[in-house]
């Protein structure tokens, strides 16, 4: 669990950087946020991901 927070952390470090200044007292907040948003999609894409059912 540990590397996939690492992982989506290494993704949303430069995304937070296009909006909020790396040095901003608020980034390490920002980058929580969007980390939390990408951690949403990546539930919401394997929860709806269609799946072949057997009959």
């Amino acid at each position: 669990m540990a590397w996939i927070l690492r992982l989506l952390l290494y993704i949303a470090a430069p995304v937070t950087a296009l909006f909020v200044a790396r040095d901003a007292l608020n980034f390490g907040f920002v980058q929580m946020m969007v980390t939390a948003v990408l951690l949403t999609g990546l539930v919401a894409i394997f929860a709806f991901w269609p799946r072949r059912r057997k009959l």
